[in-house]
Order: structure tokens, then sequence, then C-alpha cells
């Protein structure tokens, strides 16, 4: 009771000491270090595969269902989810928040490993994986349409031009391409014209890796910048190809 008798009879403490906490929840309240979005270590991995040029019901069933089968098998999976676009899949696999990261990684690669007899031929790489994070998901999102361009013109401008220029500015961490993939050129070999002509797969393959190259140059600076010049020599279209020299035979050339 005492305790209380002091604020009715000491109305100046009273004021002072009320003052003082106020202004100590007003200071803790704006050092009080609160993140809208706070790293947390979520137990998600997420599996891309490609294969360019094949469609999304071909990747979904030639890529994606061998690959949800070998990685269905994991313990400690609570969800997974896949999705299969124009040339890639992708899989994501959400595991108990007491599932070790690591372990859960290395049960990943096992289930790849796996499944890696299953996929594609054509595949131009093996499944990737990675830790996957909802925090990092883009907070921007731009699409490109053209009327005159294809669609792999378009994504080798967004790859090679638009993601460089937009990961140059101020508080952009990353920036990520997809929806298509570079445009490509398949070469088609005769082996009965090959064997006529004395020329080996090694030939062709070392011609068309020697004419698609970008030498450097020199470069351009002044006291701020500094610019890496180099010449483009790859070849783009079918025909650049057609009449690029493979093999002599008694001094005539050959051409692919």
């Amino acid at each position: 009771m005492r305790f209380f008798a002091l604020f009715i009879y000491r109305p100046v403490a009273t004021i002072l000491i009320a003052a003082a906490i106020t202004l100590c929840g007003i200071l803790g309240f704006r050092l009080l270090p609160v993140a809208p979005l706070p790293q947390v270590d979520f137990p998600v991995i997420m599996v891309s595969a490609s294969l360019p040029g094949a469609s999304p019901e071909t990747m979904a069933s030639s890529v994606a269902t061998p690959l949800e089968r070998s990685l269905g098998r994991i313990a400690g999976v609570n969800e997974m989810t896949s999705s299969s676009s124009l040339g890639s899949t992708r899989i994501i696999l959400e595991f108990n928040f007491d599932r070790d990261i690591n372990g859960a990684a290395r049960d990943v690669q096992a289930a790849i490993n796996a499944a890696q007899s299953l996929l594609p031929g054509g595949m131009p790489s093996r499944p990737t994986y990675r830790k996957a994070n909802p925090s990092d998901a883009p907070i921007m999102i731009l699409t490109l349409t053209s009327e005159s361009w294809s669609q792999g013109k378009l994504y080798d401008f967004a790859s090679t031009q638009l993601a460089q220029t937009i990961a140059q500015i101020d508080g952009v961490g990353d920036v990520d391409v997809g929806g298509s993939s570079l445009p490509a050129v398949r070469v088609g070999l005769n082996p009965q014209a090959l064997f006529n002509q004395g020329v080996s797969l090694d030939e062709v393959r070392e011609a068309i890796n020697s004419a698609n190259v970008r030498r450097p140059q020199g470069a351009i600076e002044d006291s701020v910048h500094r610019w890496q010049i180099q010449t483009n020599d790859e070849l783009k279209t079918a025909a650049e190809y057609q009449p690029l020299i493979i093999h002599y035979n008694n001094g005539a050339a050959v051409r692919l």
C-alpha cells in the first residue's frame, strides 16, 4: 500500500517517472531491429532441368515425371511441386523443419543420379539443385513481347543486354532470365557423305568450334571506366554454317 501511496503524495516524482518510462519506450522502439522479411533458413530445395526446344508437355512427361518418382522417395519431404514450361522444368521440395538441409541436399543429389538413366539423352546438362528461400522471390517481373522478333531472339537480347544493364542498377541483387532458351542451330550430318569425303566427326566439331569464337581486341578506358573490346565471330543462322570449310580433299575444300 505504501508503494502506491508514493505516487499519490508525490505527483512530481510520478510525472518524472512516467516521462522517463515513455522516453525509454520511444528510444527502444526506434532502435529495435525489426525486419519486414527476416532471414529464415527454410528447408527448401529447388531442382532445375532443361531440354531446349521441348514443349511443356514433353518436359512434364519425359523430365519431370522420372525426377518426381525418384525425389519422392527421399525421407522428410513435406510437399513437392513441379512446373514445366518451354524447355525447362522446376521441382520444389519442401522438407520438414527438423530436417537437416545439408543431408537433404545429399539425398537430392543421389535421387538425381538415380533418375539420370531415365531422362532424355538430348539434355545439354544434368539437372541441378540449390537451396531455395521464399524471401529470394523476385520483386519485379518484366515481360518482353515483339511482333517482329522471334522468341529466341528476344531471349538472346534479354540475357545478353537487358539483364546486364539491369544488374548494374544500384540495389539489384540478382537478375534471372527465363521463358525460353538461346537460339541454336542443329547440324544434321549424312554419314555416307562423310565416309565418301573421308571426313571425321572430330573434324566437323573442330571446324564448328573454331568458327564460333569471341576474340579479345583490347580495351578502352578513361579515369573511371574500362571497356573490353572483342570481335564476335559466332555463326547465328543455318545459312552461315553451310559454306563452312570442314575438310580438304586433294586440295578441294569440303564444305558443311
